[in-house]
């Protein structure tokens, strides 16, 4: 079979240009998917949806990417590189041109399940051509490097270029700026890829569209349900009943046909896999803990009153300590063949800290400096964990499932995603209600401090000119949103210190526990060939 032949000849002796190259077109991409992630503000008042409304829109994004992803393995063995990767932009600046006048949410929705299926498309293409420049020993733990990393710090990226926009004009200049970047991209398509790979086409043969199609209902579906779920009173609502039963029922009838088919789009044994099941559940509990970073960021914004800007910085300083880190992992673990199970004591252990440093911390009147050293060993725990695990379960797939291991990777992190917004929600709720109503237990007339405090609030107003009567009101209006402040703190500190809980129980079980102690050494031998033996 003749090898594919992606490049042209001009380029084949610029190395560094070509990783460049396929990281620029890879970036083009995934910005799309953390585009308004964190100006969730500007959205909420231009198209006015509620918080619910940006989490849904951001989940839809992962519905479309996990929903193509089985299918684009077969297209890619199908068309030409180029002209697949031509396509793929050109109707991604024409989505996002759509975004910049879009002012219905229905429609914003489904711009942003596009964009996940256009997104998953191009990233799936370029995760392939990243394979074919990397030695077979490397491929995995360097494409994923790459591959995964630019996916935990696309949103930074983009999210400090739109910081520097609104800082200046409209937000919506975010979409031109990003739709220019997407011109530039097809230019170094043109000029970097080959027309041709001269390779053999495998017909479009026997693909599973319906299996894609009900998959991508149970994803949106079961998003609905969660996201809306608290705020419609669950089953209390027609609306949630009704997205529950389409859950099921398409979730039913997509294990049927991927049990029955010949060929279907995953293979669903690799579930009966031991260190499948294992690295997933790893996978799942590393995200849950990562997540916690977005309570942070809104932290900063709605408690400290951080522009757009700070956040950013902060943002970038987590992201570049997950870069060296990731860096720095990936090359200890093909250079001395370190077992992953180190890395992943050590990651967790680390997000334990980053969440009890937190927990400790959190006041209404932090600086940058105190926040710079949690956030940034958050992003180290990143890179010590993220490689390995996803590496882990990739080669724990029997081989004869293909491509089953990365799509079910993804799968675990659209679960992790949502379980962390819909969780991280609830939570809020049930905490933010409960510290609320103990406070609110205290407001009697004989709490010596709570008629300090209001003595306080209301000598501040009085010595500012206000009346008697306006003052007694603004000192009310003061403690109710003290109240509020105190309750949100105390709340963040609930859910930090049951994250930091848990992930300290992660890295005991992986420490202790024989059974997966065995696991790890198993894998380790099985996950690396011998080294080179010479230079």
């Amino acid at each position: 079979m003749a090898k594919p032949q992606h490049f042209k000849s001009w380029i084949l002796n610029y190395e560094w240009a070509i990783r460049i190259g396929l990281f620029l077109i890879l970036l083009s991409a995934l910005v799309q998917f953390g585009m308004f992630a964190l100006s969730q503000n500007y959205m909420i008042s231009y198209l006015g949806a509620q918080p619910e409304d940006i989490s849904f829109a951001l989940l839809l994004t992962y519905a479309g990417i996990i929903s193509i992803l089985p299918v684009q393995f077969r297209f890619l063995r199908f068309f030409e590189t180029r002209a697949y990767l031509l396509t793929n932009i050109i109707l991604a600046i024409i989505l996002n041109a759509l975004c910049l006048y879009c002012d219905d949410l229905i429609f914003f929705f489904i711009l942003r399940f596009s964009q996940g299926i256009l997104v998953g498309s191009t990233a799936a293409c370029i995760l392939t051509l990243i394979f074919t420049r990397l030695h077979s020993e490397r491929m995995q733990a360097i494409g994923s490097a790459v591959f995964y990393g630019t996916i935990l710090g696309n949103t930074v990226a983009i999210g400090l270029v739109g910081a520097l926009v609104v800082n200046v004009t409209d937000w919506r200049q975010t979409y031109i700026i990003l739709i220019l970047f997407q011109t530039f991209i097809l230019l170094i398509i043109l000029v970097m890829l080959r027309g041709s790979n001269g390779v053999k086409k495998y017909p479009l043969f026997q693909i599973d569209w319906q299996g894609a199609v009900i998959f991508g209902f149970a994803a949106v579906s079961f998003a609905y349900t969660l996201i809306y779920g608290s705020k419609y009173y669950w089953l209390g609502d027609m609306r949630i009943r009704y997205s529950l039963l389409i859950f099921v029922v398409s979730l039913s009838l997509f294990i049927y046909r991927q049990l029955s088919l010949k060929r279907p789009l995953i293979h669903l044994t690799i579930l009966t896999k031991k260190n499948v099941l294992l690295g997933l559940t790893l996978l799942a509990i590393y995200y849950g803990g990562k997540d916690t970073i977005n309570l942070v960021y809104g932290y900063t914004i709605n408690v400290l009153k951080w522009d757009s800007l700070q956040v950013m910085f902060l943002g970038c300083c987590n992201v570049g300590a997950m870069i060296l880190s990731l860096t720095l992992s990936t090359r200890l673990m093909l250079a001395k063949r370190h077992s992953a199970r180190i890395y992943m004591i050590a990651g967790f252990l680390v997000m334990g800290i980053y969440n009890l440093w937190i927990y400790q911390i959190i006041t209404p009147d932090l600086s940058f400096f105190d926040l710079l050293f949690p956030i940034c060993l958050q992003g180290i725990a990143s890179g010590l964990l993220f490689v390995p695990l996803i590496i882990f379960i990739l080669s724990s797939a029997p081989p004869q499932t293909g491509t089953t291991g990365i799509v079910v990777a993804a799968y675990a992190r659209f679960m992790s995603s949502l379980n962390s917004i819909a969780g991280f929600y609830n939570l809020q709720l049930y905490y933010n209600q409960y510290f609320k109503l103990s406070s609110l237990g205290n407001l009697v007339p004989e709490n010596y401090k709570l008629s300090e405090q209001m003595s306080q609030y209301k000598q501040l107003y009085l010595s500012k000119g206000f009346s008697v009567d306006q003052a007694g009101t603004l000192a009310s209006s003061a403690l109710g949103q003290s109240i509020g402040i105190q309750s949100q703190l105390l709340t963040f500190r609930a859910i930090f210190i049951i994250i930091a809980i848990v992930m300290l129980v992660a890295m005991s079980l992986v420490l202790f526990v024989p059974m997966l102690n065995k696991t790890y050494l198993h894998w380790n031998r099985k996950m690396f060939t011998q080294p080179e033996k010479s230079k």
